[in-house]
């Protein structure tokens, strides 16, 4: 089937996955893509919905200092996203949703962007954070808040593969509790695990 058969007679829907390069403790480096991919297959199964490629590369921030991060400049990655999106709303699709799987400036561009191509294209755009929308599920298993490769990540990247779990390779040294906001910023990050 053509995809002019498909967008947007048959699906108006896209579900685009975003997220980074960077350590994450005992879990893999792409974990921040590894989950909104898993997601948008959930959603793609039970919905009409198209998964668009997958956008691995992000803002990294205070991890890019760590073996194995990757970090896009902040123009560069939204300008990247503002062409996807502009692309994607310029085939047909008429609902934009973005499953972002890394926090910090990269969710500001994410909204940002979105909401500038859902106003230019008139489209419907969506940005979800993950980690986020199931802040509440966090709080009642784990009693306390995720973090950056804490209890929610690791779990949730447990249940998609738990070959991309490596819990002997955990040391106290990994773990970081995360500042009071305007307490201190360092650089890099003090630990590949920060928690909340």
């Amino acid at each position: 089937m053509e995809f002019k058969e498909v967008v947007p007679a048959k699906c108006d829907t896209v579900l685009l996955p975003t997220g980074t390069l960077e350590p994450h403790g005992v879990i893999n480096n792409g974990a921040d893509i590894t989950a909104p991919v898993a997601i948008a297959q959930a959603i793609a199964r039970e919905t009409n919905a198209l998964i668009a490629p997958a956008i691995p590369y992000g803002i990294t921030g205070s991890m890019d200092a760590y073996p194995g991060s990757f970090s896009i400049s902040e123009s560069a990655y939204r300008a990247y996203v503002r062409d996807v999106l502009h692309g994607l709303a310029q085939t047909g699709f008429k609902n934009l949703v973005l499953l972002n799987g890394h926090g910090g400036p990269q969710t500001a561009v994410l909204n940002d962007v979105a909401r500038e191509i859902g106003q230019e294209k008139r489209v419907r755009t969506l940005v979800i954070n993950w980690w986020g929308y199931c802040a509440d599920v966090t709080l009642d298993v784990f009693g306390e808040d995720g973090g950056h490769a804490g209890w929610n990540e690791t779990a949730f990247i447990q249940a998609i593969d738990k070959t991309l779990v490596h819990p002997e390779r955990y040391r106290d040294d990994l773990a970081t509790p995360n500042p009071a906001p305007g307490t201190y910023s360092a650089y890099p990050a003090p630990s590949s695990i920060g928690l909340y």
